[in-house]
């Protein structure tokens, strides 16, 4: 052989070398790809959902999509494909995953679902009091346009009590800040924080004690006019609550009377 001869052969079997993984590689994505029957790619997507391999199943939904997007089960897989994600705590897959559907979709008889699970997505995370709240302002706003998009559905009756937990868990946020305020003898700045929780969340839990914060710091800076008449709300209003039974010692100097003497404050007010 010429050494001509042997340095093609070399330089051949080089160019082999280094095409080889890439003709595997198109050879194995080939092979990949292999067109399905829809009803067999989505019951396959369903029992890994079962299953709880949610990743997996998300992809095959996906597939469902991608190889039969015109089909009536490609609308189902991408609702189904969130669902998955959202199992899998993919929070961010399943809301890019929702609102593409909500998009292409916004008369489906499954949209009302959608965006429930859009709000649930949210309210999954929420976090504590004390970290920021913006999942659970998120959570807030979904949930209410679900109740108010789709008020006789049987999605709005949870989206109200979940709506009443995430107003609830905003006044404790707010709560919280007042408080830490009030202990670096901050008043203004925690009057501020409490009276938000006592105009914005006047259904949530927290209230009383919203009133009763608000006499300590009246009282702190001298303000004893202002801190009897937040008194008297609370005592008109909670008569027997524990809030209203410190406000009463705190401004008054001494316990409070019996439950049918509660209303004093009130009657002084007017």
């Amino acid at each position: 052989m010429s050494q001509a001869n042997f340095i093609r052969l070399r330089s051949f079997r080089w160019l082999l070398l280094l095409l080889g993984p890439m003709l595997a590689a198109c050879s194995d994505t080939k092979d990949l790809y292999v067109e399905r029957p829809v009803e067999t790619l989505y019951n396959l997507a369903m029992d890994d959902l079962a299953d709880e391999s949610y990743t997996k199943a998300a992809k095959e939904f996906d597939e469902v999509e991608r190889q039969h997007p015109y089909s009536v089960w490609a609308s189902k897989a991408q609702l189904m494909a969130a669902y998955a994600h959202y199992q899998h705590n993919k929070f961010d897959d399943a809301l890019g995953a929702l609102d593409r559907f909500i998009q292409l979709h916004p008369s489906h008889r499954d949209v009302a679902y959608a965006y429930y699970l859009k709000a649930l997505c949210y309210y999954e995370q929420i976090a504590d009091v004390e970290r920021d709240q913006k999942a659970t302002e998120q959570s807030l706003k979904t949930l209410q346009e679900v109740v108010d998009r789709f008020p006789a559905s049987r999605y709005a009756r949870d989206a109200k009590l979940k709506l009443d937990l995430t107003r609830d868990h905003l006044a404790g946020k707010e709560m919280a800040i007042g408080r830490y305020y009030e202990r670096g003898h901050m008043y203004l700045a925690a009057i501020n924080r409490y009276r938000r929780v006592i105009d914005n969340y006047q259904t949530t839990t927290h209230v009383p004690e919203a009133l009763e914060r608000l006499t300590e710091c009246y009282t702190a800076l001298g303000l004893d006019g202002e801190a009897r008449k937040v008194g008297a709300v609370l005592g008109f209003n909670y008569p027997g609550n524990e809030w209203y039974l410190d406000s009463y010692t705190l401004i008054e100097g001494r316990d409070a009377p019996g439950a049918e003497k509660s209303n004093g404050w009130f009657d002084w007010l007017w």
